[in-house]
């Protein structure tokens, strides 16, 4: 009897891990759309920080930001780049100058566009691999390729 609950199982609601590339099990990106979010927040705070003087309460509250987009981050990555991230990154202490707060944004958010990159990169390797195992299979099978240019392309 339908009990009215529409929600799908747990299971399902878990977030696909998605490989990078250069290795089998090795590092993966638990929750990409988390990543790109705490990127852009990061890109904003280093434009607010560029464009004004924080004072040492804004330079104390840009910290604390720091620090728990930092945590935020490592729950989004396996354990292999929260290693990675931990030996980039340095820790701000008491109340930074305005500088190491640029400084520590900067970084954070240029080891997300390297990830970022690495990400796409997977992705054509894997859309790559995928469309020359289409072509074997249409070449064994005696398959013309298909007309109208290249292979899996739509208009």
């Amino acid at each position: 009897m339908p009990t009215g609950n529409n929600d799908p199982p747990a299971e399902s609601q878990q977030p696909m891990p998605m490989i990078l590339p250069g290795s089998s099990p090795g590092p993966t990106v638990e929750q990409p759309a988390k990543l790109i979010r705490i990127a852009s927040m990061i890109r904003e705070l280093l434009e607010d920080v560029r464009q004004s003087k924080p004072d040492e309460a804004g330079r104390k509250r840009l910290r604390e930001v720091y620090v728990r987009a930092l945590a935020a981050l490592k729950e989004g990555v396996s354990k292999e780049l929260q290693d990675e991230l931990e030996t980039l990154t340095l820790p701000l202490e008491n109340t930074p100058s305005e500088s190491e707060v640029r400084l520590a944004q900067a970084q954070l958010l240029g080891w997300l566009e390297g990830l970022f990159q690495g990400i796409q990169a997977a992705l054509w390797t894997q859309h790559m691999q995928a469309r020359a195992e289409i072509e074997e299979m249409r070449r064994r099978r005696g398959l013309p390729p298909p007309s109208g240019g290249e292979p899996g392309q739509y208009l």
